[in-house]
């Protein structure tokens, strides 16, 4: 449909969202308007009104989509109809006369710091070009707390190992440098030597993870990736690049870090998305007040 297009192609080359914000827009509005033309039959935006969308919200829940995600396709309808307000397609938003069921936030889930000790102290890991790969990602991601579609764009100008830096485009196309650690920088140079044996050439421009047949990695390659290391050493039931996002977070605010440096090296936007990490912190913290305290 025009009208979903127009709306993808500002949020790509004018709001610069990332792809995976692009494509998840684009997967739920294309869900509104199959939804609309199936239960009312029509895909006309002046025809639909809050109660087709109360409709469709509830049609979500019954379906077992969670309050989460059913809050989330209603902000991402809700950006669709600012969108077409801003450029005269419709004069008003009944996304406005919506209020959404309030969602209990959860905490977000992380792997042991002993669990993460395991699976970079055992030999886990092939001696082979494919198996360092998986470690210099896994290493990476524990390492910078960076996100997925930053990892799989790193090129190799941008790392910088005199400063010990790594430079990613994250959301909204904002550059950021993130410091190495000297143990994350050997295991690169290790796996650049390991490249360079097997006379793979990997110019500036290269990106510097790939797959077995040389191609540029994908997302969904790393996801496995992670999941299946991340299988061997905990329970936990998420197991996803995200998930080691946490983890780098939460290890480092329980280890006394500064959250504004955290907030910074995640390429938090304010302080909030931050804060988060701290409840896990305290939680620590209980526990080790029950466990010390004499009266507890």
């Amino acid at each position: 449909m025009k009208i979903i297009e127009d709306f993808l192609h500002y949020l790509k080359f004018e709001k610069r969202e990332s792809e995976n914000t692009v494509s998840s827009y684009a997967i739920d509005m294309n869900q509104f308007f199959i939804y609309t033309n199936k239960a009312f039959n029509t895909e006309n935006l002046s025809e639909i009104d809050a109660t087709t969308i109360r409709t469709w919200m509830i049609t979500l829940l019954e379906e077992g989509i969670s309050a989460r995600s059913v809050r989330r396709k209603l902000s991402a309808l809700n950006s669709f109809y600012r969108y077409h307000i801003r450029i005269g397609t419709v004069s008003k938003n009944p996304v406005t006369q919506i209020i959404a069921s309030k969602i209990t936030k959860k905490l977000p889930a992380f792997v042991a710091e002993s669990d993460m000790e395991h699976l970079f102290s055992e030999a886990l890991f092939e001696n082979s070009l494919m198996g360092w790969r998986d470690r210099t990602i896994m290493e990476l991601f524990y390492a910078t707390g960076m996100r997925v579609s930053e990892l799989v764009n790193i090129q190799k100008q941008d790392i910088d190992f005199y400063e010990q830096t790594v430079k990613v485009l994250g959301k909204r196309n904002k550059e950021r440098i993130i410091p190495l650690t000297t143990n994350i920088k050997n295991v690169l140079e290790h796996y650049f030597d390991l490249v360079k044996k097997e006379n793979i050439i990997l110019d500036k421009n290269s990106y510097i993870f790939f797959t077995s047949k040389h191609n540029k990695i994908y997302s969904k390659a790393v996801y496995n990736i992670v999941r299946k290391y991340l299988d061997m050493v905990t329970t936990i039931d998420k197991r996803s690049p995200h998930v080691l996002r946490h983890t780098f977070a939460t290890h480092l605010l329980n280890n006394g870090a500064d959250i504004n440096a955290i907030k910074e090296i995640l390429g938090h936007a304010g302080l909030a998305a931050t804060q988060i990490y701290t409840h896990n912190s305290i939680d620590k913290l209980k526990s080790i007040y029950k466990q010390a305290h004499p009266r507890a």
